[in-house]
């Protein structure tokens, strides 16, 4: 009997946490602005280092968020103010595996440290645009060749 109700404890916790997940995601979508992006958390191989999430964009900021955490602030935060994109590809090697295929990854710079981001192509022209539009007496930071990748 002690199995089956700590069987039974182990699922109502995968299903209590799936659900926190769920409404975590609903709430920042509720107010707007989010995109899937996926951040490279880690350099060490090649290809690897990729964690899924979403961004919000708020005022000068690109919040971004772990697709699979609880946390309710942000793991990254990438200020406009600074950011330039450096080089767009396509994904090559083991990249194809974990994303879409019609993303794009950016390496971008800032004051802070290089990054590299993945999003849709159709994004990075939101992107791109939000990037461009610095507030009335802001200098515009400047973007890589506007040379896409060939699909």
């Amino acid at each position: 009997m002690e199995v089956l109700e700590g069987a039974g404890l182990g699922i109502l916790f995968l299903v209590v946490v799936t659900v926190a997940l769920f409404v975590r995601r609903a709430l920042f979508s509720r107010r707007g602005g989010i995109i899937r992006l996926s951040v490279r958390v880690t350099t060490l191989l090649d290809g690897r280092g990729w964690s899924p999430g979403f961004g919000r964009f708020r005022d000068d900021e690109l919040r971004w968020y772990r697709m699979f955490s609880l946390a309710l602030r942000p793991k990254r935060v990438l200020s406009r103010q600074g950011l330039v994109v450096e080089r767009r590809r396509l994904p090559e090697g083991q990249e194809r595996l974990s994303m879409p295929a019609d993303w794009i990854i950016l390496r971008c710079t800032s004051y802070q440290a290089p990054v590299e981001i993945a999003m849709a192509r159709s994004t990075v022209t939101g992107f791109s645009s939000w990037l461009e539009a610095a507030p009335p007496g802001a200098a515009s930071p400047r973007l890589a060749s506007q040379d896409w990748p060939a699909a």
